[in-house]
C-alpha cells in the first residue's frame, strides 16, 4: 500500500508555535514517503521558518481582508479558510487522501460534503473561543455564533489530536457537546538536526560585552504572552543584587513581530515604555523577529530562558531551550507543567515578579546551575519529545484515516 497523500490546511504560515508544529508534521510525513502539500491563506518567504521552503507551499485567498477596520478578525479568518478549502476542492486540481487542518475548523464541513468526502485530522492547539476576551455585550453577541460553529465543526473531524494533557482536559471542559470524544495527545517535537548545526549569527553589539549573564525571553509580541512579567522580574532582581552583580545582567526580549498586526506594534511600544518607567532600559534589548540561526545563537548564549505566559497550551520554546542545555523559568500552569521539571531542568513559578526574580537570582549566584540543569534538560527532551516518537504516532493516525 502506497503512503497516503496528505494535504495541510493552515491559516497563516508565518512564525509561531502552531506553524512550527505544522511544518514538523509535514516534514515527518514527507520523510515517511507521503506526498505532502501545504495550502495557506498567507505565506511570506521572507517571514517564515527556513525549512518551509523544503515543502510545496501554495497560497490562496490572501486578497481577502484579515479584519474590517480593525474588527472581526475571527470572522475574517473563518471566511479566508472557507475560501481556501473551496479553492482547493474546485480550482486547484490537488489530489489527496487525508487532510490535516488546525486552528480553524470551519473548513471541515466542506471537506466532508465534497463529492469525494475526505477524512480529516484536526489538530487542536487550544479552543479558540478561550483565546478572546468578551468585555462587551456586542462582543459576546458577535462571538456566540462563531463559538457555536467552532464546537460543531470540530466535532466533524474523523480524528482529533491535541498538544498536551492540559489541552485535552481543557477541550473536554470547553466543548461539552463533544464529551464522547477523547482526543489523543500528540506532543510537539523538535527536529534535533536543526539545532545541532553550527551557527554563525552576527549579533555583535546587541548586548554590552560586560553583560555576561544574559536572560532570554522568546515569544510573540502579544499581551497574552505576559512579557511585562519579564521586565518586572528584572526590575525586582536589581533589588536583590549588589551593583557588581547587577552590571553583569541583561535581558533580551526576542519576539515574533508582524507590522500588519496592530497588537504587535502597540505592545512593542508599550513594553519599551514600561522598561523606561522601571529605569531598566539599559539592561534590556528588544529584538523584533529573528532568523532560526539567530534564535539558536541566543539560546546558546543565555544563562536561562524566561517563559512568561500563563496557561500556555504547550509551548515549544522550553523544549528548544532545554535541548540546547538552557534551563527554563516558566509559569507553573499549562503545558510547561508537562515539559519543565521543577528544580531539575529549571523552575516553575507563580506568575509574579518576586518568584521569577528569586529563581533568576539563583542563576546569578550559582554559575554552575546552568550547566547542571542544562544537561538534565537536554536528556529529558531527547527521551520524551523526540521527532521519532512524534512521527510514529502521527503516521499511524494518518494511515488509519486513509484506509
Amino acid at each position: 500500500m502506497a503512503p497516503p497523500k496528505v494535504l495541510f490546511l493552515h491559516p497563516d504560515l508565518g512564525l509561531g508555535g502552531a506553524e512550527r508544529l505544522v511544518l514538523d508534521a509535514a516534514l515527518a510525513l514527507q520523510a515517511r514517503g507521503c506526498d505532502v502539500q501545504i495550502w495557506t491563506t498567507h505565506y511570506d518567504p521572507d517571514r517564515c521558518f527556513a525549512d518551509s521552503q523544503d515543502l510545496p507551499v501554495m497560497c490562496a485567498g490572501d486578497w481577502l481582508p484579515r479584519t474590517v477596520l480593525g474588527f472581526g478578525a475571527a470572522l475574517c479568518a473563518y471566511l479566508r479558510m472557507i475560501y481556501l478549502v473551496l479553492y482547493v476542492l474546485f480550482l486547484s486540481g490537488a489530489e489527496f487522501d487525508v487532510v490535516f487542518c488546525d486552528q480553524v475548523s470551519a473548513c471541515i464541513p466542506f471537506l466532508k460534503l465534497a463529492r469525494n468526502p475526505k477524512k480529516v485530522l484536526f489538530y487542536c492547539h487550544f479552543p479558540d473561543l478561550l483565546l478572546t476576551q468578551r468585555q462587551s455585550t456586542l462582543k459576546r453577541i458577535y462571538r456566540a455564533p462563531i463559538d457555536w460553529l467552532e464546537e460543531k465543526t470540530t466535532g466533524l473531524a474523523d480524528c482529533i489530536v491535541v498538544n498536551s494533557c492540559f489541552t485535552a482536559k481543557t477541550f473536554k471542559n470547553t466543548f461539552t457537546s463533544l464529551s464522547h470524544i477523547k482526543p489523543d495527545v500528540l506532543y510537539p517535537s523538535l527536529n534535533f538536526s536543526t539545532f545541532d548545526t553550527t551557527v554563525d549569527a552576527n549579533l555583535d553589539g546587541l548586548v554590552p560585552k560586560k553583560r555576561t549573564l544574559k536572560f532570554l525571553s522568546i515569544n510573540r509580541y502579544e499581551r497574552k504572552k505576559n512579557l511585562i512579567l519579564a521586565l518586572e522580574a528584572l526590575h525586582d532582581l536589581q533589588e536583590r543584587l549588589c551593583t557588581h552583580e547587577w552590571e553583569k545582567v541583561h535581558l533580551i526580549l526576542a519576539g515574533g513581530y508582524d507590522q500588519r498586526v496592530l497588537e504587535n506594534v502597540e505592545y512593542y511600544e508599550e513594553l519599551n515604555t514600561i522598561a523606561k518607567k522601571l529605569d531598566i532600559q539599559d539592561h534590556v534589548t528588544f529584538l523584533r523577529s529573528f532568523t532560526d540561526e539567530e534564535k539558536i545563537f541566543l539560546l546558546c548564549s543565555c544563562v536561562c530562558v524566561l517563559y512568561t505566559p500563563s496557561n500556555e497550551h504547550f509551548g515549544i520554546v522550553p523544549l528548544e531551550a532545554m535541548y540546547l542545555r538552557c534551563p527554563v523559568i516558566a509559569v507553573n500552569s499549562g503545558g510547561p507543567l508537562e515539559t519543565v521539571v521543577d528544580d531539575v531542568t529549571g523552575f516553575l513559578c507563580d506568575p509574579t515578579p518576586a518568584q521569577f526574580s528569586e529563581a533568576m537570582e539563583k542563576f546569578v549566584k550559582d554559575l554552575s546551575l546552568k550547566n547542571s540543569m542544562g544537561m538534565k534538560g537536554r536528556t529529558r527532551v531527547k527521551e520524551t519529545f523526540s521527532t521519532e516518537a512524534f512521527s510514529n504516532q502521527l503516521y499511524q493516525c494518518i494511515c488509519r484515516l486513509s484506509q
